[in-house]
């Protein structure tokens, strides 16, 4: 399989698109097809544990690895995960089934894929010849900075730095990157929002200056967000699998659409779900969960992406997003491929902060996505309901994508069986969870996990309980302008 980027000035194989993780001319790797997944092989996959499921996916993208070295790594990735296993299915009243995927060692969704990258990056570079370390460059709006940091911790060759926006993430989110062990990690506090930290990471990335400076030191530059096929490619999986065990479970009959509900900020979560499609899962409408930071609810509606608006801190910190990287491959494939279109929408992201993409690509868009977002209060509410209802227990991220799908099917009566992408534990959001369902919340973060624990009988997470004894290792901080001399500092 080879990798042509959005904006149509690179063609690499697997390995150079995971190592190089964005493409010279500062677009994003996507495969050149889609390889098909037929209804034959769907049977076979519901009998099949995770992982099996896994190989069968990432071997059609991964070429450049022998079948064997992929289960190898499949295998020691998800060992990391809980007794639940990578990405179990609950059962919920109307025909709702959430993927549960926060079973991983550092509880959110990013572990599926960042607990296998390492494994990727490191054998990609190898098969290269690279002989610098690996220099991992993060901006994280929560979960991904310390599900990098986790995933490379002490791996030899590679060096990870997560950049992470002060106040904007968490208590146990910032807790979990600052108390982070490892003598190859590094945590940078960024004084702005995500998108502050992203956009700097993205300069870093395209500065030819500072590529020198980084060689000279023996490191070459690598990505762990979404941007990076390797991040990306493990997350299509876990659809494909949600199917299959409903399959399993004869809540559908091969061949039975289904609809995908995920809540997302970078739309790396949902585009995974649509490549899915692409490779001939049966999906019949992707619905796309935003909070009140809700551009991309804004963008599908009226195919007018426009970043220049009021940014709120919300209770669901990893969609406190803006500017939706991931959202440039979308692009690529709704104008047919044409890179000409895609490098004119950046370009005016950049210079405007904002575009507006073309009838057709916006009818496409329509066709294939619906949008919806939820208020602080819509989304307390999701959590309220879901656990009067149901007695279970959900993240605010969650819950936005709970109100987004009640909010389609009372625009669309579609009420078929509906697939709701669970991206973090609660406990990682106890402060929120807590004032969602009307308890006290007159105590630190972690007396709150535990009186929520007491109130529903639910246990707090060991990765969470453990947190307020750790020592912090990382204490930097930095403005965004500043984000490449910081990180000087620190290497």
């Amino acid at each position: 399989m080879r990798y042509i980027t959005t904006r149509g000035g690179q063609c690499a194989a697997g390995a150079q698109a995971i190592v190089q993780g964005l493409g010279r001319d500062g677009g994003l790797f996507v495969p050149e097809s889609f390889p098909p997944i037929d209804g034959a092989e769907l049977d076979r996959m519901a009998a099949e544990r995770y992982e099996a499921r896994a190989v069968r996916i990432l071997k059609r993208f991964l070429t450049d690895f022998p079948e064997e070295q992929l289960a190898g790594m499949v295998a020691s990735a998800y060992a990391r995960f809980d007794e639940r296993g990578v990405a179990p299915l609950k059962a919920l009243e109307r025909g709702v089934r959430v993927i549960e995927l926060y079973h991983g060692p550092t509880l959110a969704f990013k572990d599926v894929a960042l607990t296998l990258l390492p494994h990727l990056l490191t054998a990609s570079a190898r098969a290269m010849g690279e002989t610098r370390d690996v220099l991992i460059l993060v901006a994280t709006s929560g979960d991904t900075g310390k599900a990098a940091l986790s995933g490379f911790a002490d791996v030899p060759g590679t060096h990870c730095a997560v950049f992470y926006p002060q106040g904007g993430v968490s208590e146990a989110q910032r807790l979990q990157m600052v108390t982070q062990r490892g003598g190859n990690t590094r945590v940078i506090a960024v004084k702005g929002n995500f998108d502050d930290a992203q956009t700097g990471v993205k300069r870093i990335f395209s500065d030819p200056e500072a590529a020198k400076a980084f060689d000279a030191r023996g490191f070459v530059l690598s990505s762990a967000n979404s941007i990076n096929w390797g991040r990306l490619a493990p997350q299509i999986v876990y659809y494909f699998s949600a199917y299959c065990d409903m399959l399993a479970a004869g809540d559908i009959a091969r061949g039975d659409r289904i609809n995908v509900c995920v809540p997302t900020g970078n739309f790396g979560n949902i585009l995974a779900a649509y490549y899915a499609m692409r490779m001939g899962l049966p999906v019949n409408r992707l619905i796309c969960a935003s909070n009140r930071n809700n551009v991309l609810t804004d963008f599908i509606r009226t195919g007018r992406y426009d970043a220049r608006r009021e940014f709120h801190l919300t209770t669901s910190p990893s969609m406190d997003i803006l500017i939706s990287s991931n959202l440039e491959r979308m692009l690529f494939e709704l104008c047919g491929r044409d890179a000409d279109a895609v490098r004119g929408w950046m370009a005016e992201l950049k210079e405007k902060g904002a575009y507006e993409i073309d009838a057709a690509s916006k009818a496409a868009l329509n066709g294939l996505m619906y949008g919806a977002w939820a208020s602080e209060a819509e989304s307390a509410a999701a959590i309220a309901r879901a656990w009067n209802e149901e007695k279970y227990l959900i993240d605010p991220h969650t819950a936005v994508a709970m109100k987004a799908l009640d909010s389609y099917r009372a625009e669309t009566g579609d009420l078929r069986p509906c697939v709701v992408a669970s991206t973090a534990s609660p406990f990682k959001f106890g402060r929120a969870v807590s004032a969602a369902l009307g308890l006290p919340t007159d105590a630190d973060d972690f007396t709150l996990c535990r009186r929520l624990s007491d109130a529903t009988g639910w246990a707090v997470p060991q990765a969470i309980a453990e947190l307020p004894a750790l020592p912090v290792r990382h204490r930097a901080v930095c403005a965004p302008e500043d984000m490449l001399t910081a990180l000087m500092r620190e290497i």
